[in-house]
């Protein structure tokens, strides 16, 4: 499933366009939130009302009705209704909801204080925090029906400091009941001024994933390559459930974070009991994963026991615990019951030897790319 394309920026294009795509003509009335899709060039004369036009022809004329792209390299992943944003100069065109998924996310910036050695998102230093904020707020008052899920991702979204909380304020007027989850490295609430204004918002549904990478500092802030970072990590966390806002302790598993697993596992039942969930989490092969893989990787298949030592320390001690992020047939059947289906729908994918595997419903499949790094242990279980 793409999420990105892009074609040539027409000078009509002048500011950033966030609109809803139609392929269809509608009535004038109808159009004033609607991005016009098509494959030819489409009659200038019926364009009237349309917020912007997306086309995958060439247009070489140098007047446009409307805010334009041409020649887009692709738009068969474009649907009825999806909420795109629309990039002058560069082109660039991002679907940023869909309304027939569950796997919607609010990008929130590209920065982040943090830079991990296996992040999946390498940070950008650029000073985006106006931008996607009003990307963000203006997706947010598109969207029509109140979705399930949201996740609040980055970067780091702290970093948007007071425009963080517009927009948390933004989704608790309008979909009240919808579960937010934030991913964020937590370092920021180990100052009470923020934690407090976060816990301002009052939103009923929201809950912050926080990851927690060992019990010893020294590992921590060197997997995620800031000073002191576990002790702003660890504090903040503190700070969260004095405020009495939910958290989830994310543990990525690799070479650096399993031999200490289970040491962390007590660790977090010692000092973190008000965590709502634990997830323990397989490597994303993307971002800075591949130029680190050296020193990151580690087959899951031989890191079971520590795993299920963690996993059955945490959940007899009544903690929630889940596995993420891993197939079925690297696992013992015992750590069947914890693993959970976690990978974006539009991230998923299957490898050739799963098509017969009899369990393949249940199993979580793969990112998509891990085509080439991935267990030497997958096989088709009968």
């Amino acid at each position: 499933m793409r999420l990105t394309t892009g074609g040539i920026a027409h000078p009509s294009l002048e500011r950033p366009v966030v609109g809803k795509i139609t392929w269809e003509h509608l009535s004038e009335s109808q159009r004033f939130d609607r991005i016009f899709a098509c494959t030819a060039s489409p009659k200038t004369d019926e364009l009237k009302g349309y917020r912007a036009s997306l086309c995958a022809s060439r247009i070489d004329s140098e007047t446009f009705p409307i805010p334009l792209i041409h020649s887009v390299q692709e738009t068969t992943h474009l649907r009825n209704s999806d909420i795109i944003g629309m990039q002058p100069r560069t082109g660039f065109v991002r679907t940023l909801y869909r309304p027939d998924s569950d796997d919607n996310t609010i990008f929130a910036t590209d920065r982040c204080n943090s830079n991990c050695l296996m992040c999946s998102q390498p940070p950008k230093d650029r000073d985006d925090v106006a931008a996607m904020t009003g990307r963000n707020l203006a997706m947010i008052e598109l969207i029509d029906s109140p979705p399930k899920r949201l996740v609040i991702t980055g970067g780091e979204p702290t970093l948007l400091g007071d425009n963080l909380l517009k927009i948390l304020a933004a989704l608790k007027d309008k979909f009240p009941a919808t579960y937010i989850h934030m991913l964020t490295n937590g370092r920021i609430f180990a100052w009470q001024n923020f934690t407090a204004k976060l816990a301002g918002v009052k939103h009923p549904n929201f809950m912050l994933g926080i990851p927690l990478y060992s019990d010893d500092s020294r590992i921590h802030d060197y997997v995620v390559q800031a000073r002191d970072a576990f002790s702003q990590t660890v504090l903040g966390l503190q700070q969260l459930a004095r405020y009495g806002l939910r958290v989830e302790i994310r543990v990525v598993l690799h070479a650096l974070t399993i031999p200490r697993l289970p040491h962390l596992a007590e660790y977090i039942y010692r000092n973190c009991t008000f965590a709502e969930h634990i997830a323990l989490m397989g490597m994303e092969n993307i971002g800075y994963v591949p130029r680190n893989i050296g020193e990151l990787w580690i087959d899951p298949y031989d890191y079971q026991d520590r795993l299920e030592e963690a996993v059955e320390f945490l959940s007899t001690r009544g903690l929630n615990v889940s596995i993420y992020n891993h197939q079925l047939c690297t696992l013992r059947k015992s750590l069947w019951k914890y693993s959970r289906k976690s990978i974006s729908d539009w991230k998923n994918i299957y490898l050739d030897q799963c098509q017969e595997c009899t369990v393949r419903h249940e199993c979580g499949g793969f990112f998509q790319w891990a085509k080439t790094v991935h267990s030497a242990h997958i096989n088709p279980i009968q």
